[in-house]
């Protein structure tokens, strides 16, 4: 365990210098969209029904549609709640989405949205055997379909090894979302230099909400405000940033939509927080240093 200590030392939040964001801003937000390939030869990443008696079975078709729902209607759901506030997300893509899901991958970069690598096909990345191979397939894919170089890096499922910040690194990955440490982009130690850690979220995450705590609808924008009326207390003095993480059969869901839609709203209604992508908290962290 000490080398994940060792690649970032520990400091506290409050005996660094102040960060502060251009333009009077605060406090930055920045969306998740989780955009998933999930094959339906294999064990689900997730499941909402489990299997009569217990039993596993594969096609597990009950599971499959359930995400295949995020791909055809939620994906679509989410999209135009974010255009209609002016909100430009970061994606968190798997590689083969660019691929089986053109149509879905098109609508993105139609809209300037960020792609994120996130895995070639949805999959804990210790199962790989060769996880830089999987990383460089992952970012040549998002490469090809969209033109532009992948900066970013999401695990499926938040899954690394001692050894994966070393192999995103060696792919020209500089920040990942993956080390829910912080309120603060932190840098992270590699063999191949350092890497930003910009905060991510296992809290206001729908997966965490409603897949595993299954809790109401509503928990969204709650616990979501909640959040952010914490943090935007605590930006006063340095800069915090805060990520929600969503998912298209999840946030995507005709019940769950107007709670995403209610704290977009919330937030801009707060002049000094801004909206931002994963890659410009990266560019304006940089700026910093």
């Amino acid at each position: 365990m000490q080398i994940f200590k060792d690649r970032v030392p520990y400091t506290a939040i409050v005996d660094r210098p102040p960060l502060k964001l251009p333009n009077g801003k605060r406090m930055a937000v920045w969306f998740i969209a989780n955009v998933e390939d999930w094959d339906i030869s294999r064990p689900m990443p997730r499941t909402v029904l489990p299997p009569p008696m217990g039993v596993p079975l594969l096609p597990d078709l009950p599971n499959w549609s359930w995400h295949e729902y995020g791909m055809r209607v939620g994906f679509w759901r989410i999209s135009e709640a974010f255009q209609k506030y002016g909100v430009r997300p970061t994606m968190a893509v798997n590689g083969r989405v660019c691929e089986n899901y053109p149509r879905i991958a098109e609508e993105a970069l139609k809209l300037d949205w960020e792609f994120m690598g996130h895995g070639y096909l949805q999959g804990p990345m210790h199962k790989h055997d060769d996880q830089q191979e999987q990383i460089n397939r992952a970012c040549e894919a998002i490469k090809k379909f969209s033109g532009k170089k992948v900066r970013g890096w999401e695990s499926p499922g938040l899954t690394e090894t001692f050894n994966t910040i070393d192999c995103l690194a060696r792919a020209g990955i500089e920040y990942v979302a993956d080390w829910v440490l912080d309120d603060q982009p932190i840098q992270i130690s590699t063999t191949e230099g350092p890497v930003l850690s910009v905060p991510y979220t296992v809290e206001t995450n729908d997966i965490t909400m409603m897949a595993l705590q299954q809790h109401p609808s509503s928990e969204m924008f709650n616990r979501s405000k909640d959040q952010f009326d914490r943090l935007y207390i605590e930006s006063e003095k340095s800069t915090r940033i805060m990520s929600v993480s969503l998912h298209m059969y999840l946030t995507g869901a005709p019940h769950r939509i107007k709670y995403l839609e209610e704290f977009i709203e919330y937030i801009q209604s707060h002049n000094e927080c801004v909206i931002m992508t994963g890659e410009e908290i990266l560019d304006w962290y940089n700026t910093t240093l």
